[in-house]
């Protein structure tokens, strides 16, 4: 690192904020999305015309509503959003970037993947009381090759954060709120768990589904629980990374 990037994250009650602001946050995610699409368009094509189950999810919601526009549409209101939030956080506190930044984020992302199957594994090894293997088991019906398993990787890191941190326990939390009258602090905890199974139970559904285990089930489900207490701590682009390049770590491994 130079020291101008060492200058850059030198205050570390500044690093902790700004990488949590969309500047930084969403622009981490970028490179992600851009290798997501451009393998996903690549491997279009016969049994490789593959692409991640929370991708497919949310293409299907917006194709119910807009038909054969609905994917087009999908992406439009991805990179919208995402330029908005961006233009509103560079004018709210300027425009320079900092690359420093950017490079600390990626070092914490890498960080927290290396150190996730480890800690995740033991959480869930403990809670069933047994000692397991920590990789998750597959099984699914059909096997996808090398590069297809990579995009659905980088896919996992972008789009199952967006579906279920982002969107199902920020919907699960208000609903509480709205509907049951919880506290936020009530709805936030219990909307965080129900997400965590649903993200859990999601990885055994499709053609491509794993073989129901009791393990892989805790594990996922310990690991819904640390993405979502990551991407509230840590912000979207941390997350969406740490997931990834766990992901692709397991990859890899196999």
């Amino acid at each position: 690192m130079t020291l101008t990037a060492l200058s850059s994250v030198s205050s570390p009650s500044s690093y902790w904020q700004v990488s949590r602001a969309p500047r930084y946050s969403l622009l981490l995610a970028l490179p992600l999305l851009v290798c997501y699409q451009v393998l996903a368009l690549l491997l279009a094509h016969g049994e490789r015309s593959v692409r991640n189950g929370a991708d497919v999810i949310l293409q299907a919601l917006f194709t119910a509503l807009a038909g054969a526009w609905g994917p087009p549409l999908f992406m439009a209101c991805v990179i919208g959003a995402g330029v908005w939030l961006v233009t509103r956080d560079l004018r709210a506190h300027g425009s320079r970037l900092r690359s420093g930044v950017f490079i600390a984020m990626l070092g914490e992302a890498i960080a927290l993947a290396l150190l996730f199957g480890f800690v995740v594994g033991s959480v869930t090894s403990g809670v069933l009381g047994m000692l397991q293997t920590l990789a998750v088991p597959g099984g699914g019906g059909h096997e996808m090759d090398w590069w297809t398993r990579l995009m659905v990787s980088l896919g996992a890191g972008i789009y199952e954060e967006l579906l279920f941190r982002v969107l199902l326990v920020g919907a699960l939390a208000a609903a509480a709120r709205a509907l049951l009258g919880w506290r936020p602090v009530t709805a936030g905890v219990a909307a965080t768990f129900a997400g965590a199974a649903i993200f859990s139970a999601f990885h055994y559904l499709g053609p491509y589904a794993d073989r129901w285990q009791l393990y892989s089930f805790a594990f996922r489900m310990v690991a819904g629980l640390f993405f979502s207490g990551l991407y509230l701590a840590r912000g979207f682009g941390i997350t969406a990374w740490t997931h990834a390049l766990y992901d692709v770590l397991l990859l890899w491994m196999q």
